[in-house]
C-alpha cells in the first residue's frame, strides 16, 4: 500500500515538473494571454471572433428565389477580383510610397497599370452591367475607399474625372459607396456566407 503511494507520488511529481519545466529546446509549453482576476482567480481571456449564425433563407415567391440566386451568381463572380484589388492596393500605397522620385513614381505607375490590364481586362470586359456595379461596391467594402478615389490617388484627378464622366454615360457611378447594413445588406450576408464556405 505504502509503495502504491509512493508510485503514484512519483508520477504526479514527475508530471507536475514536465508541465512547468521548459522543454529542452528552452521553451515553455503553453499559450501567453491577458487574463482578469475575478473573486480572487486569475482567469484567462481570449478574444473570440464575431460568429453569425443564420436561419434557413425563406422566400416568398419564386422571383424572390431568382433575384437571390442571380445575386450569389453575380458576387461569385467579381468577390475574388475585389479581394485582389483590396490586396493589391495596400501592397502598390507601400511601395509607391516608398518611392521619392516623382518621374520614376509615374514609370511604376505606368507599369503596375499595364501588368494589371494585361492579367484582367479581358474577364473584366465580360462583365455584366450589373456585376460591375456590384464590383465597385465590393471594392469600395475591401480598401474602404471609392473606386472614383482609387483612382484619383494612384493616376489624378482629371483621370478619375475622365473615368466618372464616361461611366456615367453607361449608368455607372464611381463615387459609389457600400452600406453592409442597409441597402447592400443582401450583398453583405452573401459575401459572409461566401466566406464561411456555406454557398
Amino acid at each position: 500500500m505504502r509503495l502504491a503511494f509512493v508510485i503514484i507520488a512519483l508520477f504526479v511529481l514527475c508530471g507536475l515538473a514536465q508541465a512547468q519545466d521548459p522543454n529542452p529546446n528552452g521553451e515553455v509549453n503553453g499559450i501567453v494571454t491577458k487574463a482578469v482576476i475575478l473573486e480572487g482567480d486569475t482567469v484567462p481571456l481570449f478574444w473570440l471572433p464575431t460568429v453569425r449564425v443564420y436561419g434557413p433563407i425563406i422566400f416568398k415567391s419564386k422571383v424572390q428565389v431568382i433575384t437571390f440566386t442571380r445575386l450569389v451568381r453575380h458576387i461569385k463572380r467579381v468577390y475574388p477580383y475585389a479581394k485582389y484589388i483590396g490586396n493589391k492596393v495596400n501592397e502598390y500605397n507601400k511601395y509607391l510610397n516608398s518611392i521619392s522620385n516623382d518621374r520614376q513614381r509615374e514609370k511604376e505607375l505606368d507599369r503596375i497599370e499595364s501588368e494589371l490590364r494585361g492579367q484582367f481586362e479581358e474577364e473584366l470586359k465580360k462583365l455584366t452591367f450589373t456585376q460591375g456595379k456590384i464590383l465597385m461596391k465590393l471594392i469600395y467594402r475591401e480598401t474602404s475607399t471609392t473606386t472614383y478615389n482609387l483612382i484619383k490617388d494612384f493616376r489624378g484627378s482629371i483621370t478619375a474625372f475622365f473615368w466618372q464622366s464616361l461611366g456615367s454615360i453607361f449608368g455607372y457611378n464611381l463615387k459609389v459607396t457600400y452600406d453592409p447594413v442597409g441597402v447592400d445588406r443582401d450583398i453583405e450576408n452573401i459575401v459572409i456566407m461566401i466566406e464561411n464556405g456555406t454557398i
